[in-house]
């Protein structure tokens, strides 16, 4: 029972993470952008936060817990929109290919974040925010010692909490406004979307910055959170960066889907680690290479399957990846 509870327990944070990235990617393609930058984008959200909380509580006599945290959001979110601003920018203004700028922009910041990174780590292998991790991993007094429930639902920082509030509000917004119909109806159909007096490259570049924004308080709540407010240039980040891509497609582009996926994809990606425990006895390291890659099997499992049954509400936007010509309409 301790072992299945401490999987869980590794299983909801790491969801998390990824949580975010995949909900700020799904807003995006719904415009009909296909952002595969997502990793570059959680890397400079997570560095533009950490390095503001990290400054921050060096130079203030007695730092303050709520201002480091509004500090560090304020600043990730902008540093994570101004990548989707370039991103909009090349992809809908320049019209410039949606895939080959993803990956570039997923280069650019991770090599940005590491340029900067330098100067805060100042020749060690790793930096501490203590402070702000203590505000961002604050779990909630006297829900989280309620035993076992305590630890398995109320131990976590508030962003754990925040992100199912946001997937809940994000498909509020995209299935029951105006503004959420005329962004799906430009992803679907940017002519028809034009000509029904809808401003294509305004929703375009609404949903991305602000799609981006989203993604990279995923890689915030890696560093401040999950990673204990250390900074290190491991490139984990990265690799968190397209798993929520890959979250998108199982979670067939609905916010909602992106909760319990999220936390299912953190129960497969910890599986190796914990089947031993739970079968009783070790498996050799090939075995465990295979355990390690469930979670993308499962992936290409639920396209395979999502493909054959062709059920247009499960798939992505039709005007998904396509740059649009107002011309051509």
């Amino acid at each position: 029972m301790s072992n299945l509870i401490a999987w869980i327990i590794r299983a909801i944070p790491f969801g998390t993470i990824i949580m975010y990235g995949a909900m700020g990617e799904i807003m995006t393609e719904k415009s009909g952008n296909l952002n595969l930058g997502v990793p570059g984008i959680m890397y400079l959200g997570g560095f533009a936060g950490y390095a503001s909380a990290y400054y921050y509580e060096n130079s203030a006599a007695n730092p303050n817990l709520f201002f480091c945290i509004a500090l560090a959001m304020i600043c990730c979110i902008l540093a994570s929109m101004a990548g989707g601003l370039i991103f909009s920018f090349l992809t809908i203004t320049l019209r410039a290919n949606q895939n080959v700028s993803g990956l570039a922009l997923t280069t650019f910041g991770m090599g940005v974040a590491n340029f900067f990174g330098v100067f805060i780590l100042n020749g060690s292998s790793y930096s501490a925010a203590p402070i702000a991790n203590k505000a961002f991993s604050a779990k909630i007094p006297v829900l989280s010692s309620m035993g076992v429930i305590g630890q398995m639902f109320f131990s976590y920082g508030f962003l754990v909490y925040a992100a199912i509030v946001l997937a809940i509000a994000l498909h509020w917004f995209l299935n029951k406004t105006r503004a959420g119909l005329n962004l799906r109806a430009v992803g679907e159909n940017p002519a028809t979307a034009d000509a029904a007096g809808i401003n294509v490259t305004k929703y375009k570049y609404m949903a991305t910055c602000c799609g981006a924004g989203i993604s990279g308080i995923g890689g915030l709540y890696y560093v401040l959170d999950y990673n204990r407010g250390i900074w290190a240039t491991t490139g984990q980040i990265e690799a968190l960066g397209w798993l929520a891509v890959a979250l998108v497609i199982f979670t067939t582009w609905k916010p909602l889907n992106a909760i319990w996926g999220a936390y299912l994809f953190g129960i497969l990606y910890w599986l190796y680690q914990y089947l031993p425990n739970l079968m009783g006895f070790s498996l050799p390291n090939y075995a465990m290479d295979l355990v390690q890659m469930v979670p993308y099997v499962v992936t290409i499992v639920v396209l395979i399957v999502v493909s054959l049954r062709k059920k247009r509400e499960n798939q992505p936007p039709a005007h998904l990846g396509l740059a649009y010509f107002r011309e051509e309409r």
